[in-house]
């Protein structure tokens, strides 16, 4: 079969994918994904060095990306994010909500903060991003929201308490915005 035909398949050309903590790691290895198959990216992280590190990175590997600095656990930082990408570059068609982070601390020992701190960047982020985007997607009458959660959504083990918690909060997150 013609890879160009392949290609035509799976072709993201004129779609916006915003990808949250897409300046390294596996948020970094979506996006440039997303941008091969012809997506135009946007992504955010929480620190100006990460940001432009990032968008060197993107523009070495010849994608034109769009960065932006915004906490994904403040919903007003989000939504303002959000108006600007739709002024700026289109409607968000794809959401990969990637951001997130893992404390490694037995229960016993874990502060209440450390707790709430993983829950807000893994569970209540995907839910403000997602809230955010949905409106322009509905208009638009198509979108993808892609939620990463982890083998910890299922399984339990020591000292990632909060986290387990989290990813699987966001399993049923994905599920309940699914039949919604």
């Amino acid at each position: 079969m013609d890879s160009g035909f392949i290609n035509s398949l799976y072709s993201l050309d004129g779609k916006v994918a915003l990808v949250t903590g897409a300046a390294y790691g596996i948020g970094f290895a979506i996006a440039e994904a997303l941008a091969k198959a012809g997506a135009k990216i946007v992504f955010n992280c929480r620190s100006r060095e990460h940001l432009e590190t990032a968008l060197e990175e993107y523009k070495r590997k010849g994608i034109n990306a769009s960065g932006y600095i915004c906490d994904v656990t403040d919903e007003k930082a989000v939504m303002d994010m959000v108006s600007d990408i739709e002024e700026k570059s289109g409607t968000v068609d794809i959401l990969v909500n990637n951001a997130g982070i893992i404390k490694r601390i037995p229960m016993t020992e874990m502060k209440t903060e450390e707790f709430m701190e993983v829950a807000g960047i893994n569970l209540a982020a995907p839910f403000i991003m997602s809230k955010a985007v949905l409106p322009g997607m509905v208009k638009k009458g198509a979108g993808k929201i892609i939620n990463v959660c982890s083998m910890m959504s299922e399984l339990g083990r020591e000292t990632v308490s909060a986290y387990a918690a989290a990813k699987g909060g966001l399993k049923m997150l994905t599920k309940n915005m699914a039949s919604e």
